[in-house]
């Protein structure tokens, strides 16, 4: 039987009881080309406020969902993938708008794969690439600590841990889907390898700014207000989607300024968050 993908508009924003719950990711704190013709390479910002639920009850296929992340017609393949039985009444819960760069597409995938009682990351990763044709790495357990090749769902290399720090941030401009063809990406060799010998957070910090400013300089927008806020609020860095909407200023646990929400409402951040992690 073909899934269905759900109306939208009929399912409540509530978490849904008993799902399993599947954090999101926060734009990029690294994302380009391993040289000018090698693969899209990137390093996530984890992001555990805002995540997708999923949950599965016997019955026919059936998709239910609170946004239009899973096409219709798909959900029965994806799970064929996965070697799960295209069978069950499933209902999806997203907390990250579409187009926003926080992983909400990957998100919901792991989170329908969970559900369906498939966890293993290479699995999962096989069937979220083939559904989506680019992938956050969002099905491992600590995912910012792997270098992602986003176009081939394949680890790279393993990380150092990422240190303490305080996200604040929030999406800017318009939402913005990933095109899987799109490799319009600055080299990031170099920034890479400071990754894997970055001394703390300052450092870290650094080279995620870079990142997004070789993104910015590149891709747009001109009218970015994330540097010059980061600049003003004593951020130690930032990071963006490097094919989204979603902006975060870095700090120091504790250092983000009381008040530093108001300016980023004030400078058109939408949805505005702070986190530890």
């Amino acid at each position: 039987m073909a899934a269905e993908p759900g109306n939208p508009q009929t399912l409540p924003t509530q978490r849904i009881s008993g799902a399993v719950r599947v954090a999101g990711h926060f734009g990029e704190l690294l994302q380009g080309r391993l040289g000018p013709e090698g693969p899209v390479a990137l390093v996530t910002l984890p992001c555990p406020p805002l995540a997708a639920e999923a949950a599965r009850r016997p019955g026919p296929l059936a998709l239910h969902q609170t946004a239009p992340v899973m096409p219709p017609g798909q959900f029965g393949g994806f799970l064929r993938v996965l070697g799960a039985p295209a069978e069950g009444s499933f209902r999806l819960r997203l907390e990250m708008p579409l187009g926003g760069g926080a992983g909400a597409s990957t998100a919901a995938r792991v989170a329908l794969a969970h559900a369906a009682g498939v966890t293993d990351p290479a699995i999962v990763a096989r069937a979220c690439l083939a559904s989506e044709g680019a992938s956050d790495p969002l099905m491992f357990p600590a995912p910012g600590r792997l270098l992602w090749a986003s176009r081939e769902a394949r680890v790279l290399a393993e990380l150092p841990p990422l240190p303490e720090m305080e996200i604040l941030g929030g999406f800017f401009g318009p939402p913005r889907r990933t095109d899987p063809s799109d490799g319009n990406f600055a080299v990031i060799d170099d920034l890479v390898s400071g990754w894997q010998s970055a001394p703390d957070l300052a450092g870290f910090a650094a080279l995620a700014s870079a990142s997004a400013r070789r993104c910015l300089e590149r891709r747009g927008p001109e009218d970015d207000p994330t540097p010059a806020l980061a600049a003003a609020l004593g951020a130690a860095g930032f990071a963006i989607a490097h094919t989204g909407s979603a902006r975060a200023l870095i700090f120091a646990p504790g250092a983000a300024p009381r008040g530093a929400e108001e300016r980023l409402a004030a400078a058109g951040f939408r949805q505005i968050l702070r986190y530890r992690l």
